[in-house]
């Protein structure tokens, strides 16, 4: 078992290049019982077909519950570890993704076309006349941060505080483990969110909010530790996901030149390209479960209880699913890929990461057709967190 002082998962050719770990991994040990930098041990599960079995396994719970006795999860005073979607089982996520699904479904976010499409062309005019761009602070960041603040509520003052205390959330392991570390920001961000919905409760009005306070289903109703869980989980994912789509993706097509002239050349390329670049660049990394009984996985045998996860990255990089997987080829991109998940917890804002994601390119290429790396490619940094995989920053010239 590899050690967490000794982790491959510690280190900076790992955060620059996940995919040589993860196809040493699906050839020689493909459920590898390992252990996280913060001391968590957990199984590694890497080929396609045994993570698309996973997703869809009722014995492999998100529920800690459901499978041992939890370690420190409610050490979070806002209960962000549970109440949610995130970390739920049937019949309770059935019950709390029914009452949330409303906002979400495509034919309500396709109506959002046009003011997302707004919103990206605002970003553009802002930076346009000085030719660079940092493109994850003045673009990737701003567009879904703004589209999911608007539709929860939260005013265009406190996005930057949002930033700050995703990025608390994601570097505290509260994704990836029931032991998590407490810090401030994670406080302030469920004192905000109270202070946010008991406003919504005197001034209700037309949001998401709202929404959620106002969600009905045979006479039941989100409780208010739900409501504000079910609100963090909707803040965070929904632009966290998309900030790294649109960073990593723009990465991607610059070191492609080819895959990106092609783009360019034929924008109506631009659905298969966000699939393609989705597969390739996996924005979210890994999703956690844990054995509910003893099970066997590519012959590894799991003991009841224990931690998985499904490295959603390595399984699209599987050449069993996909040929040639560390190449980009944006005509090839369709939807069986793996990066938001499959089965009963497949990421209830899919449709809203893919619009932004077609907005987000085709504004890019159409607007700054010149549009190249500002710096060596080895000289991007990462962000710390192996769950979400994003940049720091993004230097470009146009």
């Amino acid at each position: 078992m590899t050690k967490g002082s000794d982790s491959p998962l510690k280190t900076v050719s790992y955060k620059a290049n996940p995919y040589t770990f993860y196809a040493q991994l699906r050839e020689e040990a493909p459920a590898q019982k390992t252990m996280l930098p913060n001391g968590v041990e957990v199984y590694l599960v890497t080929r396609y077909q045994d993570v698309q079995a996973g997703l869809k396994d009722a014995r492999l719970v998100k529920d800690i519950h459901n499978a041992r006795q939890p370690g420190i999860l409610e050490k979070l005073g806002i209960d962000l570890g549970i109440s949610n979607m995130l970390r739920a089982d049937p019949p309770e996520h059935t019950r709390l993704r029914s009452l949330a699904n409303e906002a979400f479904k495509p034919v309500y976010i396709n109506q959002m076309r046009g003011h997302i499409q707004d919103i990206a062309n605002q970003l553009l005019d802002a930076v346009q006349a000085a030719g660079r761009m940092d493109l994850i602070a003045d673009f990737a960041f701003p567009l879904p941060i703004t589209v999911i603040s608007e539709m929860i509520g939260v005013p265009a003052g406190d996005h930057q505080k949002f930033r700050e205390w995703s990025s608390d959330l994601i570097a505290s392991g509260a994704l990836s483990s029931e032991n998590f570390h407490l810090g401030p920001g994670l406080l302030q961000l469920g004192n905000y969110v109270r202070q946010l919905i008991a406003d919504h409760r005197r001034h209700p009005r037309e949001d998401l909010v709202s929404q959620l306070i106002a969600a009905e289903q045979d006479g039941d109703r989100l409780s208010d530790r739900e409501l504000l869980s079910t609100v963090i989980l909707l803040l965070i994912a929904g632009h966290e996901t998309t900030v790294n789509l649109i960073g990593n993706g723009m990465l991607a097509l610059l070191q492609a030149p080819d895959q990106l002239a092609q783009l360019q050349n034929n924008p109506t390329l631009i659905k298969p390209a966000v699939e393609e670049i989705l597969r390739f660049v996996n924005p979210v990394q890994i999703v956690n479960r844990y054995a509910s009984e003893d099970i066997e996985i590519a012959g590894q045998k799991i003991p009841r209880g224990s931690h998985l996860q499904l490295v959603l990255a390595a399984a699209n990089h599987d050449p069993a699913y996909v040929p040639d997987p560390d190449k980009l080829n944006i005509t090839h991109g369709e939807a069986r890929h793996v990066a938001f998940s499959q089965g009963i917890h497949y990421c209830l804002g899919a449709p809203l990461a893919r619009l932004e994601g077609e907005i987000a390119f085709a504004t890019l290429l159409r607007r700054l057709p010149g549009i190249h790396l500002a710096v060596a490619p080895e000289q991007v940094e990462w962000r710390p967190a192996f769950e979400l995989r994003g940049l720091k920053a993004l230097p470009v010239a146009f």
